[in-house]
């Protein structure tokens, strides 16, 4: 049984606070690549994650969603059950929403759910703590809705195999798996509708 009486707190004022969060997150998932900053309050943070993907965690998960987690992100386990009601699941494909705290661990894309070509809004969405993140030169180049032309985004201490895994999901479109980008308090999203050159 997991112990709860060294829980943190989760956000003071829930609604408005998981509101503001909301917005930031559609903004970044309609501009993938833009770096954005989660509101949450001061100290929002659980092991390996940070503020924002803490925040990401109180705003999207719910009793309806089974959430996975890495083994470093293992410790934000009873943070999430507590605060959100979310049902753990130890199957990525059992997963509505996953957490990885060691991206380098991080299992092949398509072991997670990828929805179907009827209801490819049944997949997981994976939010992905990393070293850094910056827009501009030396990372990937992206591309699609949401995007003029193109854009760079520089994503820390992401494996080269996360880029190859990514590719060979596109062609399943509208399947996929959509990805988020923690790094403290900044947040950037990759949709699976995003086309990346790497």
């Amino acid at each position: 049984m997991a112990d709860f009486t060294h829980i943190k707190p989760g956000f003071a004022d829930p609604v408005h606070q998981a509101q503001a969060c909301f917005r930031t997150i559609l903004d970044a998932m309609a501009h993938p690549g833009r770096i954005v900053m989660v509101p949450p309050p001061a100290g929002l943070a659980v092991g390996p994650l940070g503020a924002a993907a803490c925040a990401v965690a109180l705003t999207l998960c719910d009793f309806d969603t089974p959430v996975w987690f890495d083994a470093a992100a293992q410790p934000a386990a009873p943070y999430v059950t507590f605060h959100c009601g979310a049902p753990l699941t130890a199957e990525p494909a059992a997963a509505r929403f996953g957490f990885a705290g060691e991206p380098a661990a991080l299992p092949a894309l398509h072991t997670f759910a990828l929805g179907t070509d009827e209801y490819p809004e049944r997949s997981t969405t994976l939010l992905i703590e990393v070293a850094g993140l910056r827009l501009g030169n030396g990372g990937v180049r992206i591309a699609g809705p949401g995007i003029v032309d193109t854009a760079g985004i520089v994503i820390d201490g992401l494996p080269a195999r996360f880029w190859t895994d990514r590719a060979a999901l596109a062609e399943l479109f509208p399947r996929g798996v959509d990805v988020l980008f923690a790094s403290g308090k900044r947040l950037a999203a990759l949709p699976r509708s995003t086309r990346v050159q790497f």
